[in-house]
């Protein structure tokens, strides 16, 4: 090991002792460039760069322009989110990226970006599951929250249950056999006509719409706590299509109303089907899906008919930043995940 090295896993053990200290964390995954500061598990800054106007000419992400634009806005972010927090580089304890899942090049600019920064600062860096910072981000506002618990994460590229016992500890329940449930929300959105990103178009063209468009439940009868978002996908091209073929106009409100049903309802039950199954009485939820406000309202009704505490990020803290990747780096440092810098690598497929 380099003296670096050695002497970030000292720090590392340092941090584990202690209840507060400054986190600088990065985001870079996607199409988001983000920055925070906490002090310990409280936010002090969250700065986001969204790339979302750049993407939607194309209807979604291209990976290569994401990269560069990450390479464009990281500095500008990473200085205002340091700013905004009041602190001096000299305070910042540890840096703390995501390393994966996302777009090789866009987790590439955080990750470089991060390392040079605690290179030079002399502070330990530690990569972080970006899934795990959307699950453990809950714990930024719910401070009642404890492991273990169950957690419904739903997002542009993922859709899973979890039984969370800590960062290091996350057990599958249930996951989705094809489409996420964000990315089902963007193709919907393509097929009636609606801009990239999906999923917040659908909701706002819903409002007003009626439930008259029949679209089928996956798994329907089966014991099983897995989602699938395909065939619900493909309904809605074949109605569009058909209706085309006959001249008919379709009403995209409808369309859009009784597709986020049945996609929020499958999410629903499933979470309270695993709830009831492990006997937990809370249900935390986390991912950008976790913005919909149908699918907020359906967990909390349901909720109060079962008597389960229903956790809920704000919205801010539901899509992609830098607030829930130094609260799952708070996690694995207690949990005794050392310091990577030689070995830290983007990892899309984690």
């Amino acid at each position: 090991m380099t003296e670096y090295e050695l002497k970030s896993a000292k720090k590392i053990e340092e941090l584990r002792r202690k209840e507060e200290y400054y986190i600088l964390a990065i985001e870079s995954s996607c199409d988001e460039t983000a920055a925070a500061v906490l002090k310990g598990k409280t936010v002090l800054s969250n700065e986001i760069s969204s790339q979302i106007e750049i993407h939607k000419r194309f209807g979604g992400v291209v990976p290569e322009i994401a990269s560069r634009n990450h390479v464009l806005a990281i500095k500008g972010v990473v200085d205002e989110a340091i700013k905004k927090a009041g602190v001096k580089l000299s305070e910042i304890e540890l840096i703390a990226v995501t390393y994966g899942p996302g777009l090789q090049g866009a987790l590439l600019v955080g990750v470089s970006f991060g390392k040079a920064f605690a290179y030079a600062l002399g502070i330990p860096i530690i990569g972080i599951d970006h899934i795990k910072g959307h699950i453990l981000a809950n714990f930024l506002v719910h401070r009642d929250l404890k492991f273990p618990f169950l957690c419904l994460l739903a997002s542009g590229g993922h859709t899973c249950i979890y039984e969370v016992n800590g960062y290091s500890d996350m057990k599958e329940l249930g996951k989705t056999r094809d489409d996420a449930a964000g990315e089902a929300f963007d193709k919907v959105a393509r097929i009636i006509g609606l801009p990239y990103p999906g999923g917040p178009q659908i909701e706002k063209h819903a409002e007003g719409g009626k439930l008259n468009v029949n679209l089928p439940r996956p798994y329907k009868g089966e014991d099983t706590l897995d989602f699938s978002y395909s065939g619900i996908k493909t309904a809605v091209i074949n109605y569009v299509r058909n209706a085309e073929q006959r001249g008919q106009e379709i009403n995209t409100h409808d369309v859009a109303k009784s597709f986020q049903d049945r996609a929020v309802g499958m999410l629903v039950e499933n979470a309270f089907s695993a709830a009831e199954k492990l006997g937990y009485k809370e249900i935390a939820v986390a991912g950008g899906v976790g913005a919909n406000s149908e699918l907020r309202k359906k967990t909390e009704e349901e909720g109060k008919k079962k008597n389960i505490k229903i956790y809920l990020p704000p919205k801010i803290l539901c899509t992609d930043n830098g607030a829930m990747i130094g609260a799952a780096a708070y996690y694995a440092v207690r949990e005794g995940i050392s310091a990577s810098m030689l070995s830290l690598d983007a990892n899309p497929d984690l």
